[in-house]
């Protein structure tokens, strides 16, 4: 049974349609990302899928027990409070000590804990981001632009550690990025949205899409080329 399975979903405000017709299941296991312009309809999608939002119209099923971990586009916090990363893990409410230790190692964030949360580097804040969404041993992991403010080589590093996690826990992700080698390396498959789902499959097959290629601004050779630039030497020979 899928993690997750949206049928004609659909989703308005004040008369205006964000998205339509979407037709979408999650598998265990696979790295899925999302992508599209501004307004697309992104992270109203994520929303819905966690269900802060719920449909106008269509189904959303949820595997009985599902388990979800989110990581936010961003979060602020007051830099003048004092917080450790061992103190905002216990929000809302404590876990045992092992099991904090378990996700921070996890996300990467190990030797952390008694960091102030304000003194730590925009990398090092998404990697404990990560930890809190994975103290619920998720079954599906969202992540809507959790790279946003990184530069290129944290962004990498960030997502080898998405990897990382789908390979320890056998968890699901979804995230959304507009960092096209993020999508090309870390994916199983690529959805790219605009309202509506416009193409999907996997990466390379994504990348030779006319919709795909429409919807970023790029030309074939560009897209094609990009796969193949970012790609393991192995698939760029298939």
């Amino acid at each position: 049974m899928p993690l997750i399975t949206l049928q004609d979903v659909a989703f308005s405000r004040r008369g205006n349609h964000i998205l339509r017709g979407i037709d979408l299941s999650l598998s265990s296991g696979e790295i899925v990302t999302v992508v599209g312009p501004n307004g697309s309809g992104k992270t109203t999608l994520m929303r819905v899928i966690i269900g802060a939002l719920a449909p106008t119209r269509g189904t959303l099923t949820r595997r009985p027990g599902l388990s979800i971990g989110y990581v936010p586009q961003r979060l602020h916090i007051d830099a003048t409070l004092p917080m450790s990363v061992a103190r905002f893990m216990a929000l809302p409410r404590r876990h045992p000590a092992d099991a904090v230790r378990t996700a921070l190692e996890q996300a990467g964030a190990d030797g952390l804990a008694e960091r102030q949360m304000a003194t730590l580097s925009g990398g090092q804040f998404q990697r404990v981001l990560l930890a809190h969404a994975l103290l619920g041993h998720p079954d599906l992991l969202i992540l809507d632009e959790a790279n946003q403010g990184l530069d290129h080589r944290a962004t990498a590093a960030f997502y080898r550690q998405i990897e990382r996690v789908r390979r320890e826990i056998g968890c699901a992700v979804l995230m959304v990025s507009h960092e096209l080698h993020a999508v090309m390396q870390a994916s199983d498959r690529v959805i790219c949205l605009n309202g509506h789902i416009c193409c999907q499959g996997s990466p390379e097959t994504v990348a030779g899409s006319p919709a795909y290629r429409d919807l970023l601004g790029l030309d074939e050779c560009d897209a094609v080329g990009f796969y193949r630039h970012h790609s393991s030497p192995a698939e760029a020979s298939a």
